[in-house]
């Protein structure tokens, strides 16, 4: 999950100083189209910094740090710290090789002491990146290191895609501020909720980048849009509903992801509460025949096209598209006499002509909350909502902060967004071992069938062998956590992200994004360059 961050007096100046810009403007080719360096409006801040160990990456390239193994624009494994690894048998040993090559930013070499430290150090981290299941790590030499699990875990290989390495002699109590790397670029300056410069790293093993300056401006999608406009940034990350909008000098560039937006619903019914004393459970949502009817009356594709302009796809899983999805997890939607039935035979009834159902003395009506700062998730609810409405179900939308939001979500419907290349993404949003923990579970599903094909998926000794756990657990013909199942999510759609690109800028060949608008564009960042 990526928060949003918005500064309003530095916003306001910097719209002020953009307009004043554009209206100077003059000349129809901005005159940094080749230079080496560029502007870029992304959105979202980093806020809890640059650390690998705490999490920084996760979602998409470290920028500033290395990763033993990385995934091609095809989405397979390839090395980069790495030049090669070994499983043994059982799934329990993993042997990584590395470059000899390669110094941090501080001019000190890269080596297999750093790796040990980095995963010991996430492992401790009390963060969202959960390495209970390894043993130890060690270095057998300066450049071989020996990974030793508890048990087989197929989803290992994510971890030594995802994790940065950081030096074991620079990771000070302020490194997420100040991060020490091997990776293509090094920070240079950061002005919180303003901007982040960062400048290429000349020691660099890999291709070197064609870009030597990049300045990234923290800015609201109105302003970043603004700031297009005005010509002043190089690349702007935009929503849908600025796409129909032609800014000159710049291109749509449409990528696709498995960055989806869905409703999550308290699983059970209210009563309890966390350690942190927010209630938990909600009387309407805790109905299997409410979820159920909601994600067989949504219109999904009617959604990509209100709402996205038509950037997306419909989403039913938390994983559409890769390689562990089951398509048996789709519904037929936009079905509310099929929808309306099935309130029916649960026993919903408009007792006093309201046009709001009941059943006993609940009514069905609950709030469905979102991001108070994302325009996308609060048009997304607000179509639901009255996709919903005739059924006899009334949902309250309501935008908060996300401080507001960690105390209300569970016990409200929250408009979320997941998406991630990992299949752990699958069991992190429905295993009931994270009910509660960080935004996992936050609605406190528990399926013990769905846990057993997780736990069995997750054992497997390869990616391979998990997929058919992975598959069973969203629908194995009697249960599973797909629509017709147990449904504790209605999946809506999968955006498109999409960005203005200056013309003439080439930004290479996009893998399918994950989750987070923004920050995974800077992937193959090393391969953008100005066409001539």
């Amino acid at each position: 999950m990526l928060k949003h961050s918005l500064r309003v007096p530095f916003v306001f100046a910097i719209i002020f100083g953009l307009l004043l810009a554009a209206c100077s403007q003059t000349s129809k080719e901005p005159s940094n189209a080749h230079t080496n360096e560029l502007v870029l409006a992304l959105g979202p801040e980093p806020e809890a910094g640059f650390d690998p160990t705490t999490g920084w990456g996760r979602y998409g390239s470290p920028l500033f740090q290395s990763t033993l193994l990385k995934r091609d624009s095809a989405l397979q494994i390839v090395n980069d710290l790495a030049t090669g690894y070994d499983v043994s048998s059982d799934g329990l040993v993993w042997t990584v090789t590395l470059r000899k090559d390669v110094k941090f930013t501080d001019d000190q070499p890269l080596t297999a002491a750093d790796v040990k430290y980095t995963f010991d150090t996430a492992a401790n981290s009390g963060s969202a990146i959960d390495l209970s299941y390894m043993e130890r790590v060690e270095a057998a030499d300066d450049y071989t290191v020996k990974f030793t699990l508890l048990e087989p875990r197929s989803t290992f290989i994510q971890m030594l895609v995802a994790t940065g390495i950081v030096p074991k002699h620079a990771h000070r109590q302020d490194y997420a501020n100040k991060p020490v790397g091997s990776g293509p670029f090094k920070l240079i300056q950061w002005d919180k909720g303003q901007q982040l410069i960062v400048q290429a790293n000349p020691d660099y093993y890999g291709t070197k980048p064609y870009f030597q300056k990049m300045t990234f401006l923290f800015l609201s999608e109105d302003a970043a849009f603004a700031a297009a406009r005005a010509g002043k940034v190089d690349v702007a990350a935009v929503p849908a509903a600025f796409s129909k909008q032609p800014v000159s000098g710049m291109r749509l560039e449409a990528i696709h992801t498995v960055d989806n937006r869905g409703i999550m619903f308290p699983y059970v019914k209210p009563g309890g509460k966390t350690k942190d004393g927010d209630p938990v459970g909600n009387d309407v949502t805790s109905e299997l025949s409410i979820r159920q009817a909601i994600n067989i009356a949504l219109d999904r594709k009617a959604l990509v096209q209100g709402v996205l302009e038509g950037y997306g796809t419909p989403a039913y899983t938390v994983n559409d598209g890769l390689p562990w999805f089951n398509p048996e997890a789709i519904v037929i939607d936009a079905d509310i006499d099929g929808a309306k039935k099935l309130l029916a035979e649960a026993g919903w009834k408009d007792n006093n002509a309201d046009g709001i159902l009941e059943k006993g003395t609940v009514k069905a009506e609950f709030k469905l909350i979102y991001p108070a700062s994302d325009v996308t998730r609060q048009s997304l609810a607000i179509a639901a909502a009255d996709m919903i409405k005739p059924l006899g179900v009334n949902v309250i939308v309501e935008g908060k902060s996300w401080d507001d939001i960690n105390k209300q979500m569970h016990a409200n419907a929250v408009m979320f967004g997941w998406g991630s290349h990992d299949p752990l993404e699958i069991y992190n949003v429905y295993s009931s071992k994270l009910s509660g923990v960080d935004y996992n579970n936050a609605g406190f599903y528990s399926n013990p069938i769905v846990d057993d094909y997780m736990t069995r998926a997750l054992r497997a000794t390869n990616e391979q062998d998990a997929m058919e756990f992975w598959q069973k657990a969203q629908w194995d013909g009697q249960t599973g956590v797909a629509a017709k199942g147990d449904a504790p999510w209605a999946w809506l759609v999968n955006l498109d992200h999409l960005y203005l690109v200056k013309d003439g800028l080439h930004i290479g060949k996009q893998k399918i994004h994950p989750h987070g608008h923004g920050w995974p564009v800077t992937d193959n960042i090393e391969e953008w360059r100005w066409r001539h």
